[in-house]
C-alpha cells in the first residue's frame, strides 16, 4: 500500500478524496469572480428598488474578504462560501432581500436573476487555476495506483465542468457533489459514498481539503488522515504562520497542514 508522507507524519493509504474549491483549484480566482458578480448585481438591483444594502455587512454576508476597491481577495475557510451549498448561499441572499423589505418570493426571484448573471460570467471567462504543484501530485498518485475521487459542496454537474476546464477530470474515478447525498460536509456521507464507488474502506483513504468542514467529514467517515492545503497560513493567524498555530486556530481537526502540494509525497 502506498505511503503518503506529510510534514506531520506518514500514512498507509490506497485512495485520496479531494475537496475541489481551494484544494484542486484556486478558490478566489473562481469563486471570488463569481461572488463579485453575484453581489454586484444583487446590490445594484436592491438600490434600483430603493433598498440600499448596508455596505459594512458585505464581508460577513458570504464570508468574503474585500480590499479597498471592493474586490474579493480572500475568504473565510469556515464561512458560507467555502463550506455551504449553493442553496445555502441563495438562501442567505434571499434572506437579506426579505429583511430589507422584499417579499420572500420577490427576493428569491431577484437572487435567481443574479445567479444567472454570475453563472454566465463564469461560462465566458472560465477563471480556473490549479493550485501550485497539483498536476505533479496527481501524476504521482496515478502512477502509484492511488484511487482518487472528488468530494465537493458544489453540485456534481458544476464540479464536473470545472474539472474539465482544468483538464484534470480523467484523474478521478468518482465525482461526488452535495446533490448526491442527504447531508453535506461536515457529515461523512460524501466521503463514505466516494469510498464505496472507489471500492476502498474509509480507513484506507486520505482526505485533502481546505476547510475544517473537510477535516470533520474525514474524521466522521473514519478516514486514515485529514490533510489541509493552507497556502495562506500566515494570514490566518496574525503574527504566527506556523502549521501548529493554523491547526489550533483554524483547522483543529486536521491531522496535517501543508502550504502546497510540494510538501506531500509518496514512498
Amino acid at each position: 500500500m502506498p505511503e503518503l508522507v506529510t510534514p506531520q507524519g506518514s500514512y498507509d493509504i490506497s485512495a485520496i478524496l479531494f475537496d475541489k474549491d481551494g484544494t484542486l483549484l484556486d478558490f478566489v480566482s473562481l469563486w471570488g469572480s463569481w461572488s463579485e458578480c453575484l453581489l454586484t448585481h444583487f446590490i445594484r438591483q436592491l438600490k434600483l428598488r430603493g433598498l440600499p444594502f448596508p455596505e459594512p455587512c458585505l464581508n460577513n454576508l458570504l464570508g468574503t474578504v474585500h480590499n479597498g476597491e471592493g474586490r474579493i481577495t480572500g475568504y473565510d475557510r469556515n464561512g458560507p462560501l467555502a463550506m455551504g451549498t449553493m442553496n445555502d448561499l441563495y438562501a442567505i441572499l434571499a434572506w437579506q432581500g426579505y429583511l430589507l423589505g422584499l417579499s420572500w418570493a420577490a427576493s428569491m426571484e431577484l437572487v435567481e436573476a443574479c445567479r444567472r448573471e454570475a453563472d454566465a460570467m463564469l461560462e465566458h471567462s472560465r477563471p480556473v487555476l490549479p493550485l501550485p504543484g497539483l498536476l505533479r501530485f496527481l501524476e504521482e498518485c496515478a502512477a502509484g495506483g492511488v484511487k482518487m475521487a472528488v468530494v465537493t459542496a458544489d453540485e456534481t454537474e458544476a464540479a464536473e465542468k470545472h474539472l474539465r476546464w482544468l483538464g484534470i477530470r480523467h484523474y478521478f474515478s468518482a465525482v461526488i457533489g452535495t446533490d448526491q447525498v442527504e447531508r453535506g460536509k461536515p457529515f461523512p456521507d460524501m466521503a463514505l459514498l466516494a469510498c464505496r464507488q472507489l471500492g476502498v474502506q474509509p480507513s484506507a483513504a486520505a482526505v485533502i481539503g481546505d476547510t475544517n468542514g473537510d477535516m470533520r467529514m474525514a474524521k466522521a467517515a473514519g478516514a486514515a488522515v485529514a490533510v489541509s492545503i493552507a497556502p495562506d497560513a500566515g494570514a490566518a493567524v496574525p503574527g504566527d504562520s506556523s502549521a501548529k498555530a493554523l491547526l489550533d486556530h483554524l483547522l483543529p481537526d486536521a491531522d496535517a497542514v501543508v502550504q502546497s502540494y510540494e510538501e506531500l509525497a509518496f514512498q
